[in-house]
């Protein structure tokens, strides 16, 4: 374990802790649930799995099209909700990562958001909406204007800040961007008093390389699951 900070147990159900901490400004709350407006992200969480009034609140939060995601260590879901995908994914901890802001990325704003969905389309490091950019701190490298790759900030636990949505322009790799961004993201983050931490497919067998050779650490297994309502 890359940690011995208490707040560490916040990671095993972070959508949870960030809802109910430093992103309570965006939770929309029904009882015992908690979710992510959809446009800023798919996200959603209850406290405990095995508390039917938890799961009874967010079924009235939910659409029949509605798919809500969980990211946390332990995952099933009640009766009445179907999983319609599933993963296994790792959580790594960056606390012993050195992180410096290189000069050259840029801060990304609202009128970015059109380029920025166009290179997730085309990347697909992970679900990101027409307002996720509201989460915060989402940077990037430009050339003549063109967005090449980005990176930023998603789920914020307490004590603790996800990087999140690393991508690179297949026509521009090879060029350590994405390195450049993550430490630049945790200069940010702990500049912030946050620590930082990244989920990762357990298959990404190469972002997972990377990250170590930076001084990311694994925490433990995560499980991503997108379920709806039956």
């Amino acid at each position: 374990m890359a940690s011995t900070d208490p707040s560490i147990m916040e990671l095993d159900n972070p959508v949870w802790s960030a809802l109910n901490g430093p992103h309570s400004r965006l939770a929309e709350v029904n009882g015992r649930a908690r979710r992510y407006p959809v446009e800023v992200s798919l996200f959603a969480g209850i406290d405990d799995l095995d508390d039917e009034q938890s799961w009874h609140d967010l079924s009235q939060m939910v659409g029949p099209d509605d798919t809500p995601v969980f990211i946390r260590r332990e995952f099933r879901v009640a009766p009445g909700w179907e999983v319609i995908l599933s993963g296994v994914g790792v959580q790594m901890l960056g606390d012993k990562v050195e992180g410096f802001r290189d000069p050259d990325v840029v801060d990304l704003n609202d009128d970015d958001v059109p380029q920025m969905l166009d290179l997730v389309a085309r990347t697909e490091p992970g679900p990101f909406a027409l307002r996720t950019i509201e989460l915060g701190g989402y940077i990037g490298f430009k050339e003549e204007g063109k967005l090449i790759a980005m990176a930023g900030r998603r789920m914020n636990p307490l004590g603790w800040c996800e990087i999140s949505a690393v991508c690179t322009d297949p026509d521009f790799r090879g060029r350590g961007m994405a390195g450049r961004l993550a430490r630049t993201l945790v200069a940010n983050i702990n500049a912030d008093g946050n620590k930082p931490f990244l989920h990762a497919a357990a298959s990404n067998e190469n972002a997972i390389r990377l990250y170590e050779a930076m001084g990311f650490e694994l925490r433990t297994e995560m499980n991503f699951g997108v379920f709806k309502l039956l």
